[in-house]
């Protein structure tokens, strides 16, 4: 693998399109680069105002939107209880809607028949 800044074998000096392997600084002056081209700005915009912010409301108060949407989440919240889900659905509301008093009765009496249950099957082995 060669270097890639050497000049190549098969091309003669003389047909180099540089004359010589480089130039010292400032010795010959360079094109002058003067700024981008830029484009022109469209003649009919017209700026109205000290324009919005991001995310600000086209029209009306900011706390009419506020209200609104506050009221679309109550009338999706009633939409959703108002359909039925279904069977385990409403046990869900149901036990969700007990006290803890009533969530502790009912868990004594799932004790109490499981132990029923229990004794009757030994009762029924003859142990």
């Amino acid at each position: 693998m060669g270097n890639i800044c050497s000049r190549s074998a098969n091309e003669p000096d003389s047909s180099s399109a540089r004359p010589g392997p480089g130039r010292v600084l400032g010795s010959s002056a360079a094109p002058a680069a003067g700024p981008p081209a830029r484009a022109p700005v469209p003649a009919n915009r017209k700026i109205q105002g000290a324009g919005r912010t991001l995310g600000g409301s086209t029209g009306g108060e900011p706390e009419d939107a506020k209200n609104m949407a506050g009221e679309a989440a109550q009338r999706r919240a009633q939409a959703l209880n108002a359909s039925s889900k279904g069977k385990l659905a409403s046990q869900l509301a149901a036990q969700k809607a007990q006290t803890q008093s009533q969530t502790l009765n009912s868990a004594s009496q799932v004790e109490r028949d499981t132990r029923n249950a229990d004794s009757a099957a030994e009762a029924r082995q003859w142990n």
